[in-house]
């Protein structure tokens, strides 16, 4: 199956495949990853590309999105992913994003999830777009804000241990 890509001034954006393990297993185990997101306890390339099989690629398959793999137009350099996620506990669709460290606060972040979040009005049929943050993530906060999210209020997920900020935008 064929799945949609997109591309904006400075990167192309695809789906997220095993092929990327490498990149996802560095990028899952940086400091705001895991202080931001959460440990998905990925030690090593082979639980990465399990992860991807099973975590990742089934909603690909089911829904025609999940993560997408960011990659520089400059170099061909994978720098963050940006998608739209089918979360347990939370009504709709979630974008989420997040970058390596050397490639954040250069304007990518916007970039890529604005353009993620036309397609998913304009390429997908979403009809509305969910996100979540924790309180002390105050860079993701502003970026929701200004992809034009509003706070509707706090939410506590599935199996965590802490509420989460929910912010929403319909079409």
């Amino acid at each position: 199956m064929s799945f949609k890509t997109f591309d904006t001034e400075r990167l192309f954006i695809r789906p997220t495949n095993k092929d990327d393990a490498q990149f996802i297993f560095e990028l899952f185990n940086t400091p705001n990853w895991l202080k931001y997101i959460g440990n998905r306890n990925l030690h090593s390339i082979e639980d990465t590309e399990r992860y991807i099989e099973i975590k990742m690629l089934p909603q690909l398959d089911r829904l025609g999105y999940s993560s997408y793999t960011l990659i520089r137009k400059e170099d061909g350099e994978k720098i963050g992913t940006c998608g739209l996620y089918d979360r347990d506990g939370l009504e709709g669709i979630d974008i989420g994003f997040a970058f390596l460290p050397r490639f954040e606060k250069q304007g990518f972040a916007f970039e890529a999830s604005d353009r993620i979040l036309k397609a998913a009005f304009n390429d997908l049929g979403l009809k509305s777009v969910n996100a979540i943050t924790r309180k002390d993530n105050l860079s993701s906060q502003k970026l929701l804000e200004k992809l034009g999210l509003k706070l509707t209020g706090e939410i506590m997920l599935p199996n965590e241990n802490e509420e989460l900020l929910h912010y929403s935008i319909s079409k």
